[in-house]
């Protein structure tokens, strides 16, 4: 029987953490299914979605542990099955504007106030090409109920977004995920 794992790794960014992560899956068995990884502030931060027989799965744990003397700090957990929920459709949130605190946090109370899922999301701060001003960019890949109307949901990202001095588009996505 295999087992999922959804593992988080951060640390002090350096070349190889990624090695040293997948020879250890790999040695016990594992495959590396899905990841998300990144260098923010100095710190490596990714997550792993990996697939190993359920046999080898402590070994696996004390052997990741032992990257911890490294400085990296890692937490497994067993992946879950999926709910079974009412339909969805997926959704393209992509934002601009200057960047202030909140707008994240308002964003994404209007979303979950609104039974809409954030399935993945990447924002950074850049400097306006013309002012200098720091902006704010994010895209989010949704998850919406198919009851919601888009118009709706739109409408109301709109009207925050004019109160945070941000552009918000939300198209329907192309292709699946």
């Amino acid at each position: 029987m295999s087992t999922s794992l959804v593992l988080t790794v951060i640390g002090p960014d350096r070349p190889g953490i990624v090695n040293q992560v997948s020879d250890r899956v790999t040695q016990h068995g594992g495959n590396w299914l899905q990841s998300r990884m990144a260098n923010l502030g100095g710190q490596f931060a990714g997550i792993v979605l990996l697939q190993l027989p359920e046999a080898n799965v402590d070994a696996l744990l004390a052997s990741l542990r032992q990257l911890e003397a490294g400085g990296l700090q890692i937490v497994a957990a067993r992946a879950g099955s999926l709910p079974i929920s009412a339909p969805t459709r997926r959704l393209i949130l992509e934002l601009v504007g200057h960047d202030r605190p909140g707008v994240v946090q308002q964003i994404s109370r209007e979303l979950a106030s609104r039974g809409v899922s954030i399935e993945e999301l990447a924002t950074d701060c850049v400097s306006g090409s013309m002012s200098g001003e720091s902006l704010v960019r994010a895209r989010a890949q949704l998850s919406a109920p198919a009851s919601l109307a888009t118009v709706t949901l739109r409408e109301a990202l709109e009207a925050i977004a004019n109160d945070l001095m941000v552009d918000v588009t939300l198209d329907e996505s192309a292709a699946g995920p």
